[in-house]
Formats: C-alpha cells, structure tokens, sequence
C-alpha cells in the first residue's frame, strides 16, 4: 500500500490534520464552540468556492476566508469567543453567499468548477501532491504547536475566566487566538475530510476522549491519539475498499471510536482519571 506515493502523500498529510483536529477539538468542546466549529467549515467552503469562481488557487479563498471570519467572530462575541448570536448570522450570511456563488459555478463552462466544490465538501486526500502534503503537515503540526504554546492560561481562562484575568491572562485575545486556530485547522483539513465531514473529525475523537478521563493532559493526548488512529483505519480501509471514500470511512472509525467510550463503564472512567500515587 505504502509503495504507491498518493498513500504516502494521504499518510502525511492525514497524520498531522488528525494530530491537530484531536489536539484542537478537546479544547473545542471542552469551551462549548462545537457549532463555531461547524461554522467555520461551512466558510470554509463557500471560500474554496469563491476562489474557483474568481479562477484562483482554492487555498488562498479557504484560509482568507476562514481566518477573516473567524477573527469577525471573535470580535462581536465575548472575550474573543462566538456566542450563539454570532455563529447564527455567520451561518445565515455565509450560506446565502454560498448559494449564491453556486450559482454562478454552475452556469459557467467548466467541468473543474464541480469537481473542486464536491472534493471541498467530501474531501480528497488521495488526491494530494506531495508539495500539498507537506505544506498540509507543517500547517497542522504549527497548529498543535500553537495549542501546546498556549495550553495552561488557555485551560485556566476556560475553567475560570474571572480567575485569569485576575491573574493577568488576556482571556480575550487568548480566545481569539484560539478561534483562528482552529479557522487555520478547519481550512487545512477541509481538502482531507471535507467541509461537509470535517466536524465529525473534531467532535468525536474530542468526545470520546472527554468520556474516558477528566485529567487534561491526558484527554488532549488521548484525543490525538484517537484522532491519528481513526485516519490510520480510514486511510487502510479506503484503499482496501476502493468503492469506500476515504472521509467516510475516516469519520465512521471516529464515531465508532465515540461509541465505544460511551459504553466504558463509569468505573473504569474514574479510575483512568484519578491521579496515580
């Protein structure tokens, strides 16, 4: 499987976008902007397809896009997160700029317009260059970077907020920071998984990894882990499969994953979380 360089390329890539999606996704359910995150793959659609319909590289309108927006919304809601009210107008505004661009894409002539909107919204990650792969890990492990860069103020202005900003930590500019992170993650790995399955990605492993233990050096390990294992088993069961896309078969290893925790008895959670003497 290995011998052939589009499985080596998807293997890359994969590996890191899962490693940032876990890593990034704990701290996304464990801050409650899920639907945040659901909304940013949502712009990060209709910018790959604004960049089609301008005729330039989808990158620049995924990443633009996504990062513009998410910095949008950590200005209009609290202390640099998305409230509801925001993530509800970034979703009606930016859906009926979706419509709208396919609109266009649509009545033009090329066949390649179609194709880039359906490998945003199911992913290709077999169809990555090695070029592509290697920007697509660096990106993502600076993410995970970015995250462990931040880790306990970040922990600290989630659990307490008041508490950090007594002690000096900018819980604004943190949550901030943190959005465009995971703007940067969503667009990267909206060419891997799609826009469409990227939240399963990470929601699930996050999840699961939520369920099996309270420590949070253990839940963000755990939730890479998850994350890295889940790609690996898509990845294998895709090419074992041909008829099989990879982004689904990724995703359904990820909510299998979710399954299994939710049936680990509560006993054997508590011990996994307590500290060791």
């Amino acid at each position: 499987m290995l011998a052939h360089e589009f499985v080596r390329n998807a293997y890359l890539a994969g590996t890191a976008i899962a490693l940032a999606c876990g890593v990034v996704g704990w701290f996304v359910l464990l801050r409650a902007q899920l639907f945040a995150g659901d909304a940013l793959s949502h712009v990060a659609f209709v910018g790959a397809v604004a960049a089609a319909a301008a005729g330039v590289d989808i990158r620049i309108g995924l990443f633009a896009l996504t990062i513009g927006l998410a910095a949008v919304m950590a200005g209009l809601g609290r202390r640099g997160g998305a409230d509801d009210a925001v993530i509800g107008m970034v979703f009606a505004w930016i859906l009926g700029i979706g419509v709208l661009l396919l609109a266009v894409l649509s009545t033009s002539s090329g066949g390649g317009n179609a194709a880039i909107a359906s490998t945003t919204l199911f992913g290709g990650i077999y169809e990555l260059s090695a070029s592509t792969a290697e920007l697509a890990a660096a990106i993502a492990l600076l993410v995970a970077l970015g995250v462990a860069a931040m880790f306990r103020p970040l922990l600290l202005s989630t659990l307490d907020p008041e508490l950090a900003l007594v002690r000096g930590i900018p819980v604004g500019a943190l949550g901030a920071g943190f959005l465009i992170l995971v703007a940067v993650v969503t667009a990267e790995s909206t060419q891997a998984v799609g826009a469409l399955l990227l939240l399963g990605l990470l929601a699930a492993p996050a999840g699961a990894a939520h369920k099996l233990t309270t420590s949070p050096y253990r839940g963000v390990a755990l939730s890479a882990v998850l994350a890295v294992l889940a790609m690996w088993g898509g990845l294998a069961l895709s090419y074992a499969v041909p008829s099989l896309p990879a982004s689904s078969a990724i995703i359904g290893l990820a909510a299998a994953g979710y399954v299994s925790a939710s049936a680990v008895p509560t006993a054997l959670r508590r011990a996994a979380s307590a500290p060791r003497a």
